[in-house]
């Protein structure tokens, strides 16, 4: 791809028309059919849903294409980017113990043949986090990696790496198949198409301080771009029946068999094989021996000798528990725009101090066009797209059209754009749903996000689009985003009130379970879920501690309609909804008070009054359980950042702590609720 643009936004691209006054018909469409024509459709123009229904449609050739170039393959040369480095920093880990917390032999191999010595101590870390509450797969293989390097016993190691590959096609990451028609789905879901092969590593530096373990992580990942052929079933059969995908993530190994499905690699291919070699030695260098401005001018005239390709393709392990894609680098010390692989002489000219143009802003323009995505898959959702696929899927584009009463053209190139995202997967059958798409976009399934994709289309698109009206101002046109929306709009619509409690209800689900176990809340006989909304955290609360009695206490208006969200229609018997404004209304007694997703959404000053009053009702001994979105460290992922655009702010775990001390709460503790959230727990002093 061009420079590292990914392919769903080419597709997205194909989509907007050049100029929007040109009209045609689509080369897919029948010309004598009226209804098979689409209107022209560009973002911010017009609805999405409005392009899809019938008129005029624009010729095929007004179109602009992102063209797809060839991505950079670097392999595991040390010359040419700064060997000299890495050979300092190798130096560095010669006199060091150093454990590598993987029974993977191709990483073993690739380590050895670059010269490092090293202890190979297999980590007995269960892979078992969960997977949807990471933002990216990505996320997901450096945690992983860290969580292998960090179990091991850290007393004697000066050194440990730990490393996961995982396969993914758009947000679905591919384990090892359990059986062969399990493998068959898997290379289906492949074949034709590009994946993903990130590997997350963790470098965790061990140090004994004032007789206690300190260590200090350094992680970044690696992402390479596989695309394999169009294959024949008949080859797929005989390539299962070798026994080669059994131990292998998303069922195939490109070093050895497998290597025959591949159409290309963009990115390391190393990586694939599992372990992103160029990467580590890198961050190696940039560990140990930062280079100084004085270096790089003296480079300049050194006689090291371009280098026009580093190709290394030892046989190596691929796809396995293990296979990656382009760089896109990780935490601490990576660009915005990602650390995608560049073309070796351009690498080695950059290093030499040659070449003074900054790095192609891949990540920015994929910034600059997530919108586009968000809207896709807002417009699939309020069509019931995935409902459809669900009851009769796979069907093909025309039948989609005729069952959603949508144009046929612009219909088509909703579903391509939804599978070049990963939430679709097409096959000589049609289009079908993902096992992403059916159990988190299908309307009625158990951990569906239908509802907060309807309510962010409908309330927070809008108010997003007034962010620079609140920059200005002052004003609070964030308020809505799943928190404090204004009483009065709540108590006059029963339809918004209705939207909102279910995108609450949606994302609530998600993490209910992590906030009710994130401590042991066994001593608490009676709990209150202050905006606890539909219930979902007060039933998991009910559910981990069979003699908690709940109480949920929310607005009377959102009380009212909390039965249509409880299983059956029934409340337990040990879950009660009382309605009541906790800013005016008496608090219901309770030993332990819950705020999950409360006081971000609310200003400093009706923060402080509502933790007062908390502190007020709680009896000494009682506890208050807070569960929000934190502020982590510089350069963490955003996501949680975007989620808290609201009146009030995000804060880090020792800020949430500090906050409850000072209302009166002690023995504050802080622990994660997965991949979102920072529960903290404290217990009511006397006053």
């Amino acid at each position: 791809m061009e420079a590292g643009t990914s392919k769903e936004n080419e597709r997205i691209a194909d989509w907007i028309p050049e100029e929007h006054g040109e009209n045609g018909r689509d080369s897919n469409t029948d010309p004598s059919s009226e209804t098979d024509r689409c209107a022209p459709w560009s973002p911010g123009s017009e609805d999405l849903e409005t392009a899809l229904a019938p008129g005029p449609q624009p010729a095929p050739s007004s179109r602009r294409r992102l063209q797809d170039g060839d991505g950079a393959s670097v392999g595991a040369g040390l010359r040419g980017w700064g060997g000299a480095s890495f050979g300092a920093g190798k130096e560095e880990l010669q006199h060091k113990r150093v454990v590598l917390a993987s029974a993977s032999p191709r990483r073993q191999e690739i380590l050895s043949n670059a010269g490092l010595r090293f202890e190979v101590v297999p980590s007995r870390f269960k892979e078992k986090l969960h997977k949807a509450s990471f933002a990216t797969p990505y996320a997901y293989a450096v945690e992983t990696a860290k969580q292998k390097a960090l179990e091991k016993d850290l007393r004697a190691p000066d050194v440990v790496i730990g490393a996961d590959t995982i396969v993914a096609v758009g947000a679905m990451i591919l384990e090892k198949p359990v059986d062969k028609q399990d493998a068959y789905r898997m290379l289906s879901r492949l074949n034709g198409k590009e994946h993903s092969v990130f590997t997350g590593v963790a470098i965790v530096h061990c140090c004994s301080k004032d007789g206690r373990l300190d260590t200090e992580v350094s992680e970044f990942y690696e992402e390479t771009t596989v695309k394999f052929s169009e294959l024949s079933e008949e080859l797929l059969w005989e390539y299962i029946n070798s026994g080669e995908p059994m131990d292998k993530a998303g069922g195939y190994g490109i070093q050895a068999l497998g290597g025959m499905l591949v159409e290309y690699v963009h990115g390391d291919f190393l990586n694939v094989v599992g372990f992103p070699l160029n990467h580590f030695c890198k961050e190696l260098a940039r560990l140990y021996y930062p280079p100084r401005p004085e270096d790089l001018r003296r480079v300049r005239h050194d006689s090291i000798p371009a280098v026009d390709t580093f190709e290394n393709l030892s046989d190596s392990e691929a796809g396995g528990s293990d296979p990656g894609q382009s760089a896109k680098g990780g935490r601490g010390g990576e660009q915005a725009d990602g650390d995608r692989s560049q073309a070796p002489r351009a690498l080695d000219a950059a290093l030499n101090g040659a070449d003074s143009r900054p790095p192609f802003p891949t990540g920015l323009l994929e910034l600059m066009d997530g919108f586009k995505a968000s809207k896709v898959l807002f417009t699939a959702c309020k069509l019931k797209l995935f409902d459809v696929l669900k009851d009769q899927g796979p069907l093909q584009a025309a039948d989609v059209a005729r069952k959603l009463s949508t144009c046929a053209g612009r219909t088509e190139q909703l579903l391509g754009v939804c599978a070049a995202l990963g939430l679709l997967e097409k096959t000589r059958r049609g289009y079908g749903n993902t096992e992403v798409a059916t159990l988190h976009l299908v309307s009625d399934g158990e951990h569906s996000l239908q509802g907060l994709a309807e309510y962010n289309d409908a309330h927070v698109w809008g108010v997003f689009t007034r962010l620079g009206l609140a920059m200005r101002e002052g004003a609070d046109q964030t308020r809505g985003i799943l928190g404090a929306m204004e009483e009065e709009r709540l108590s006059q619509n029963r339809e918004l009130t209705l939207q909102f409690m279910r995108a609450k209800h949606s994302l609530s689900k998600l993490t209910a379970h992590h906030v009710a176990t994130a401590f042991d809340l066994s001593r608490f006989a009676s709990a209150c879920d202050l905006g606890g909304c539909t219930g979902i955290l007060a039933r998991e609360l009910a559910q981990e501690y069979p003699r908690l009695q709940v109480t949920v206490f929310d607005l009377p208006e959102v009380t009212e309609l909390s039965g249509g969200f409880q299983r059956g229609g029934r409340q337990t018997e040990r879950i009660c909804f009382v309605p009541g404004d906790f800013f005016k209304d008496s608090l219901p007694e309770a030993d332990l008070y819950v705020l999950s997703r409360i006081l971000q959404d609310w200003p400093d000053d009706k923060l402080h009054k509502l933790l007062s009053r908390i502190s007020s009702s709680c009896r000494p001994g009682g506890g208050l359980l807070v569960a929000e979105a934190v502020a982590e460290e510089e350069g963490a992922s955003r996501s949680p950042r975007l989620r808290t655009l609201s009146a009030g702010q995000p804060r880090s775990p020792d800020e949430h702590r500090r906050l409850l001390q000072r209302h009166g709460f002690r023995d504050v503790r802080v622990a994660r609720a997965g991949d979102l959230l920072c529960v903290v727990l404290g217990t009511r002093t006397a006053p």
